[in-house]
């Protein structure tokens, strides 16, 4: 790959990244993209009429999203070539009843999300990001869209307590209930800055001792602050009236940056996935972009973006659900009639699941194991775990190396120390769900869920690169090695 070329894939990451506080917003910009490149989309509730040399693509819940290019000399029982990452990051989500006030100032009341590194989000200029259920009026009828939403400026933040007040020995500990409250605004501001709605003024609760006559309103009312549903409405040229429902998340304002004196380093939020994600995706869509890319292909090049892995994937959108599997079913049924023909295409097909690695920490090199210390700029990781915390075997670390050898792309080895527990990734899920040979890899960083991670622009060529190879190369690859013989 040309230098300019490896150079453009890391500020198409910076773009995406800075597109994409929230899955939603990483599927929205997924969508794009794959339309841009020739993919078509199609929905999971109509019947699939696909034929070989051609591209698709469909999300579910908008949160998850699977794009597939079929080669040209597919039949029924070939194999899947697969990536397989997740677009969801540790985060703060908005309760369903928002409405907090204490000591004179308006709180949004959050849940965490995942395993954050929860102190890193004080301090930090807050924003709102996610989706809205907004309802609409047209000649009388009703009718309900949902619509992304991003509030662009820092209108929260979560304010450490003064050292003054804390002059405990145990140092920093947050409460995740009580400390972890954004700050809206002063009550007193908020009365003076009421807007008067279309329908009415709206009253505060000490007025009207917390009745309402005379005035349209609903639910939400009493669930959240109407500063900040005015906030919402104003954003999506709404009234705050006609917001029925939403998922919202707290999202730092500070912008994804390349950056670090030599320019070697990416800091922003979210690498841990929307890197793997991105690098995934670029991968596909340029495979698979000539007019000849498909033309010798007798299998599928597919890439699957899931939502909910940081909380165990066990959703209708998550890697443990059954979208995977009914998605190679549907592929390999649009082929044939023989319902178990797809039987035999999982075994001839092959799953990366690339999932974020831990980097070796300069001031916490104890952390890593001696022999297993994966470096900024080393490649992706390719991660062992004894106890199937990892898909990885010998024959699938084998092959995914012996990619990465022919084109000359580093790869690096991670195997957590004995005496830690290790994390996981959908790669077991979909492997003992599926059946489905798979190994587990990463590009290493550093600050993994914080709110503000790193990693090297190195590491997102080698993964770019070597991601594309694999999807242009490995049925060939395979070819050469036998097992269960």
């Amino acid at each position: 790959m040309a230098k300019e070329e490896g150079s453009s894939v890391v500020y198409d990451l910076v773009d995406f990244l800075n597109a994409s506080p929230t899955a939603f917003h990483a599927v929205d910009e997924a969508k794009k993209s794959l339309r841009s490149a020739g993919y078509e989309q199609i929905s999971e509730k109509e019947d699939w009429k696909l034929e070989a040399g051609k591209k698709y693509f469909f999300t579910r819940n908008h949160s998850t999203i699977v794009a597939f290019a079929i080669g040209k000399k597919y039949v029924a029982g070939n194999g899947f070539y697969i990536i397989g990452a997740h677009t969801d990051s540790p985060c703060l989500k908005l309760k369903p009843v928002s409405k907090v006030t204490k000591g004179g100032y308006l709180e949004v009341g959050v849940q965490t999300y995942g395993g954050g590194l929860w102190h890193t989000w004080f301090d930090r200029d807050l924003t709102l990001a996610g989706r809205v259920i907004v309802r609409e009026e047209n000649g009388g009828v009703v009718s309900y869209s949902h619509k992304l939403l991003r509030i662009e400026e820092p209108i929260m933040r979560i304010p450490t307590l003064a050292i003054h007040l804390d002059r405990g020995t145990d140092g920093f500990k947050v409460n995740t209930q009580t400390h972890l409250l954004p700050v809206l605004a002063t009550a007193i501001k908020a009365e003076l800055n009421k807007v008067v709605a279309s329908n009415g003024p709206v009253e505060s609760d000490s007025q009207t001792d917390g009745k309402k006559s005379n005035e349209k309103t609903t639910l939400e009312d009493a669930k959240h602050h109407s500063l900040l549903l005015q906030l919402l409405a104003s954003q999506l040229g709404c009234k705050p009236n006609d917001i029925c429902d939403f998922e919202l998340q707290a999202c730092d304002t500070q912008p994804s940056i390349i950056a670090g004196a030599t320019k070697e380093f990416i800091f922003s939020g979210r690498l841990d996935n929307l890197c793997m994600s991105f690098c995934s995706l670029k991968a596909l869509i340029d495979a698979t972009s000539s007019d000849n890319s498909l033309e010798d292909e007798a299998g599928v090049r597919m890439v699957a973006l899931f939502d909910h892995e940081e909380v165990g994937s066990n959703s209708a959108q998550g890697a443990g659900s059954p979208a995977m599997l009914t998605a190679l079913s549907r592929i390999t049924n649009s082929f044939t009639s023989d319902l178990k023909v797809v039987e035999k295409a999982i075994q001839k097909s092959f799953l990366v699941s690339a999932d974020m690695a831990h980097a070796l920490h300069p001031n916490y090199m104890e952390k890593h194991e001696e022999n297993h210390q994966p470096k900024l700029h080393g490649g992706l990781v390719i991660k062992t775990n004894a106890n199937q915390r990892y898909a990885t075997n010998s024959i699938t670390s084998f092959l995914f190396r012996e990619i990465a050898s022919k084109h000359k792309i580093p790869t690096q080895d991670f195997v957590v120390r004995n005496d830690m527990g290790c994390g996981s990734t959908i790669g077991p899920i979909l492997a003992s769900g599926v059946g489905i040979r798979t190994v587990d890899v990463g590009a290493p960083q550093l600050s993994m869920h914080s709110i503000r991670e790193m990693c090297a622009t190195d590491d997102v060529k080698h993964s770019y690169q070597h991601f594309k190879a694999y999807f242009q190369e490995f049925a060939h690859m395979d070819s050469k090695i036998t097992v269960d013989m």
